[in-house]
């Protein structure tokens, strides 16, 4: 993706080609869902181009993708967020419950996309200052490796110094000084080369580090509910309650992480930190709501009590629509954070959700299921399709793999017909019928250095038609 991206900026202005041909790096098909997620990215950028008073009344189009599973949904929302380097946090509708019961509080949505938007910025900005960091780290170290020696130790004995006769002795100990001095100047400079090319890094040293054995109590605690209501005791206390260290030996290599790690933590200011993350939420921020289809209430009439479904669409509908939820790191203002939503919708439609809901979601795409010829170019096409990837993996024990086209082209037909004859789970398969396809090879790998392999179409239907004539089999194992 770095065709579109640089590493270390943002990048929110691509255009709606730019982006479906970014997506096709690692998608394949799904033509329509592309565009209109594609739309939806640009109207953002859009929208910040507008004058203030007509910015704040954009609403952002959110989407409802509608398709099996295993056929991309969830990888193109994962994808757009990475385009433009956006919080974007995944969550799965059915996990919540409404307001009274026992679960999880729809508004914790927004709390986690504070914590992820907080990650992203710190990052930034620790780029910003890692050379910084590097300089005061390596500073340190040399402290360790050599210890500055107090005034008061440097010379010995002290001599007096005569201003009138400066021939007698070595005139005194202003000359002693700036000896010792000279002496211990050259000494860290040869440390130094030796630090930085690497010379010293099975030295031991021995640095301080955090003690944070005292906390694991108060991290259970803190994590067992205190963080829905917005509140961080762990923090609070660990303001009021002394930073306790240990003395630890370690090499130099360890050491230089450690205190690069201190440094950048010192350097970056929290306090500039999180108004960027709100701001990057607030109007970059990606909530994608899978198996929405699980909390449609009247597609699952006669299953069960669904007491607590259109009380979780309830729930959510506020945040979609645009309110304001308390995080530990201030109000986060959801109006224009993009939801994605996607659904198999097998029993239930998207009509079954409750009909504010739906105008929440103007949006709606439905996603094709995967055919052969799909899965054929799913396994070719992608910078990290399947194929590539088991290459790769087999490579590090230096065994070589190949594949000729007719295997890919039996493998593509075995996982379309078992999609069909069992439950329909798309490309998903392909991961399945590959590690049965390559479980010898893989197992052996460690004492076959220098083997290479190739997949042939009549080894493919070797090892794989047996278990898909035999129903019960092909049931569990494919």
């Amino acid at each position: 993706m770095t065709e579109y991206i640089e590493t270390d900026t943002r990048k929110d202005n691509l255009t709606p080609g730019e982006i479906v041909e970014a997506l096709d790096l690692h998608i394949i098909g799904q033509e329509e869902a592309k565009r209109k997620v594609a739309i939806a990215l640009r109207n953002r950028w859009r929208r910040q181009q507008l004058p203030d008073e007509l910015r704040d009344e954009v609403a952002p189009k959110n989407i409802i993708m509608i398709g099996p599973t295993g056929v991309g949904k969830t990888e193109i929302a994962r994808r757009l967020s990475k385009l433009v380097d956006a919080p974007f946090i995944k969550v799965e509708a059915s996990k919540f419950t409404e307001v009274g019961y026992v679960g999880r509080d729809c508004e914790s949505i927004i709390r986690e996309l504070m914590e992820v938007g907080i990650t992203i910025v710190r990052e930034e900005m620790k780029r910003e200052v890692e050379d910084i960091a590097k300089v005061n780290a390596e500073k340190r170290l040399l402290d360790l490796l050599l210890p500055p020696q107090p005034t008061s130790q440097r010379s010995g004995p002290q001599k007096v110094f005569h201003p009138n006769d400066p021939g007698a002795g070595d005139e005194g100990p202003a000359r002693n000084l700036q000896e010792d001095g000279d002496a211990e100047s050259r000494t860290r400079e040869m440390l130094l080369r030796k630090l930085r090319a690497g010379d010293l890094e099975n030295r031991e040293v021995e640095v301080a580090v955090r003690d944070t054995g005292g906390n694991s109590m108060m991290q259970v605690f803190s994590n067992s509910g205190m963080e829905e209501m917005g509140v961080n005791l762990q923090d609070m206390l660990g303001k009021i309650m002394p930073q306790r260290t240990k003395r630890r030996k370690v090499t130099v290599g360890e050491a230089r992480t450690i205190l690069e790690q201190e440094e950048l933590s010192e350097l970056i200011d929290m306090e500039a930190v999180i108004p960027r993350a709100r701001e990057r939420v607030e109007n970059a921020g990606i909530v994608f709501l899978d198996e929405i289809d699980k909390i449609a209430g009247r597609g699952s009439q006669g299953h069960g009590p669904d007491v607590s479904r259109e009380g979780v669409q309830r729930d959510i509908l506020p945040i979609v629509e645009g309110s304001t939820v308390t995080t530990k790191h201030g109000p986060v203002k959801t109006d224009h954070i993009l939801f994605i939503a996607a659904g198999a919708f097998h029993i239930s439609k998207v009509s079954d959700l409750i009909p504010e809901l739906q105008g929440r979601f103007p949006i709606r795409v439905e996603l094709k299921s995967l055919a052969s010829d799909d899965f054929v170019r799913i396994l070719k096409e992608p910078k990290s399709s399947l194929i590539k990837q088991y290459i790769a993996m087999l490579e590090t024990e230096n065994v070589h793999l190949e594949f000729e086209e007719a295997a890919i082209d039996a493998i593509a037909e075995i996982c379309q017909r078992v999609n069909e004859e069992t439950e329909n789970i798309g490309a998903r398969r392909l991961h399945t019928i590959l590690e049965n396809l390559l479980e010898d090879i893989s197992f052996d790998a460690p004492e076959h250095h220098g083997n290479s392999y190739c997949v042939t179409a009549s080894m493919v239907h070797e090892r794989l038609t047996g278990l898909i004539e035999n129903h019960d089999l092909s049931r569990y194992i494919l």
